[in-house]
């Protein structure tokens, strides 16, 4: 069976995952085929040497959490947004978790505080893992909030 014969995961147009190497233990991402890169909602972001540091509100309910994050460098691009506006972002590669699997994705990091969702997940994060039905919304996981709140009281970043 060729690769693209294989049988993939089906996943919604919004799916919960995690970041662990970020300390991000849930954030609702919305899964965008349409979009190439995926990016993450960041601010105050500084480059130091080959690191870059920056902050991660990752639930759009509680404006008071943020998560101090830093990871190394792996590259400036430009990546024109959804406004048709090209910017130079840094990327960084972490981990993405999503139902229990596990593997390393490039995301860009900007400012998306407009936005309903604070991850954006493009086609090369998911090419080959999962199959999107835009149809559905929430189908590998889906916490109660009491639960994602409890995610967060865990691991110390109240």
């Amino acid at each position: 069976m060729m690769a693209e014969e294989m049988p993939r995961k089906v996943m919604g147009w919004g799916e919960w995952c995690s970041l662990p190497s970020l300390t991000i233990p849930a954030i609702k991402a919305k899964i965008d085929t349409g979009a190439k890169s995926t990016a993450l909602h960041a601010i105050d972001i500084q480059q130091v040497e080959n690191k870059v540091l920056f902050k991660v509100n990752p639930l759009i309910h509680r404006k008071d959490l943020f998560i101090s994050c830093q990871a190394k460098l792996h590259d400036i691009r430009s990546i024109k947004n959804s406004g048709g506006i090209i910017e130079n972002r840094y990327v960084i590669r972490t981990p993405l978790m999503i139902n229990q699997e596990q593997w390393e994705i490039d995301i860009t990091l900007t400012n998306r505080h407009q936005m309903s969702f604070r991850l954006l997940i493009g086609r090369d994060a998911i090419k080959g893992k999962f199959v999107v039905d835009p149809g559905l919304f929430l189908v590998l996981f889906k916490p109660k909030k009491k639960d994602v709140m409890r995610l967060y009281e865990n691991c110390g970043s109240f």
